[in-house]
């Protein structure tokens, strides 16, 4: 309980929280509450009648039964049909029935619960240091993410599952592959040209490790090696890459069409612009000649330093992070609106057609637009989820401040200071206690930094690679 501390009275409070709040959900909110409206598909009686189909008259009844036999009434209309779809209000009874719609609900509102509970924790430990307390705040941070990634390996799963995802099938496959070689690249560069901190992460880890195998009189060569840790980490980065793709091409298309509907508005032009962008930055603040050695190392003309102090510009990735995040949320039932508006696309761009369709093809290309809504929200928040509570955990876990950027920040955690402790001449319970201390000084603050700061980094350089891989296919493949 001592390791816990004020750490458990936080989460126990927020548990009882989540409990009186189950009738609130700010995820239906987002999806019910900004004034998205979804497209009703045209009924059999009314296709007959804008595509002169005579209707039938059964026998002794008034107006046609919709099935016969127990199958849906079939006929053909022309693919030109001047039809105008009427709008309808999303409420929360349409959206309960469609797929993947607890998903959704449970990682916004959890992902909003464990910020609150972050927040608490990062307050209560500025205005109270401690050493020894565990912070439970990255416990939830972990499960937001574990959620994360077991909701879009649900998604990619369904092109696996379905015999007509051939095509999303080897994009996949594809995707992993390119992924693959594009992380084993990466993980080669040296740190003074991309600081990952996969290198000192392993060098502390290694040297810590071998310590603490020696204290407990074990014989051993080491840990794993270096190679088998950055191939590992290369497949993992490759899953996310993969899991990454089809989310950031549908985002790719909603910033597009949504980008039609500000043509004669600049400033929602750029806003729209700057949060497509924001993945781009955030991969370039890793990338040391360009960011952090010009702002924190060069000296400029008329100035006696420079910009700004080295850990200044680390808390300045994190908020920028956390940003990016905030706009891009702010920005969401814009984007899901420009989703919905895909039926009358889908319909104008039809009329452009000759031939015929069925009246059951007209009504499903419409309704599973908003059947796929709360599937499209998931690749929408997924990504952004990860990316943030990875970010997170790299500050906490990495030592660094919030309030570095505003004045120098003083006594943050060293890895230097992280020492292997002997346990000789330690008896009974006590020695167990001391080998699990050493072993906790094994994973260090700069092991910490290496792994955090990879993932958030690769979250950010996959969430950017896979929506501009979707612009490109809008710019010269859909839209020519």
């Amino acid at each position: 309980m001592a390791l816990l501390g004020a750490q458990l009275v936080i989460t126990i409070i927020m548990v009882s929280i989540i409990q009186k709040l189950g009738n609130h959900s700010f995820a239906r909110w987002l999806l019910c509450s900004q004034g998205l409206y979804r497209y009703l598909y045209p009924d059999n009686s009314e296709l007959k009648t804008l595509a002169g189909v005579p209707k039938d008259k059964p026998k002794g009844k008034k107006g046609g039964r919709i099935e016969q036999n127990g199958k849906p009434e079939t006929f053909h209309v022309p693919r030109s049909l001047d039809l105008q779809l009427e709008t309808a209000p999303v409420t929360p009874l349409d959206v309960v029935h469609l797929r993947f719609y607890t998903e959704y609900l449970w990682i916004v509102d959890f992902s909003l619960y464990t910020s609150i509970v972050y927040i608490m924790s990062e307050v209560y430990t500025s205005l109270f240091p401690s050493k020894d307390e565990f912070n439970l705040s990255m416990v939830w941070c972990l499960l937001v993410v574990l959620f994360s990634f077991k909701i879009l390996l649900s998604l990619t799963k369904q092109y696996f599952t379905s015999d007509e995802s051939i095509g999303e099938r080897s994009t996949c496959i594809v995707a992993f592959c390119v992924f693959l070689l594009i992380a084993m690249m990466v993980l080669i560069i040296d740190e003074s040209n991309l600081e990952v901190g996969v290198d000192p992460a392993y060098d502390s880890f290694y040297d810590n490790a071998s310590k603490f195998l020696q204290n407990q009189g074990l014989s051993s060569v080491g840990p794993a090696s270096k190679l088998i840790l950055k191939l590992s980490l290369a497949v993992w980065a490759a899953i996310i890459g993969t899991l990454f793709t089809f989310p950031g091409l549908r985002v790719a298309r909603m910033h597009w069409d949504s980008l039609r509907y500000y043509d004669d508005n600049k400033v929602k032009t750029l806003f729209l612009n700057v949060n497509f962008a924001m993945p781009f930055v955030l991969a370039l603040l890793w990338v040391r000649p360009i960011t952090r050695n010009y702002l924190t190392v060069r000296v400029f003309s008329g100035m006696d330093k420079p910009l700004m102090t080295s850990q200044a510009f680390d808390t300045l990735r994190l908020i920028l992070v956390v940003i990016a995040v905030v706009i891009r949320l702010s920005l969401m039932p814009r984007q899901l609106q420009a989703y919905l508006d895909m039926a009358q696309r889908r319909l104008d761009a039809q009329k452009k057609e000759a031939g015929r369709i069925t009246n059951i093809e007209l009504q499903k290309q419409i309704a599973s637009v908003f059947y796929y809504l709360c599937v499209v929200a998931l690749q929408y928040v997924c990504p952004i989820i990860m990316c943030l509570y990875f970010a997170l955990m790299y500050k906490t876990l990495g030592g660094y401040s919030w309030t570095a950027l505003f004045y120098e920040a003083k006594g943050l955690t060293s890895p230097a200071n992280n020492t292997i402790t002997s346990g000789l001449g330690v008896e009974g319970m006590e020695q167990y206690q001391m080998a699990w201390e050493n072993l906790k000084m094994v994973f260090t603050t700069e092991v910490h930094r290496g792994l955090f700061g990879f993932a958030t980094w690769w979250c950010c350089f996959a969430w950017f690679l896979t929506t501009s891989l979707g612009t490109m296919y809008q710019t010269y493949f859909r839209i020519s």
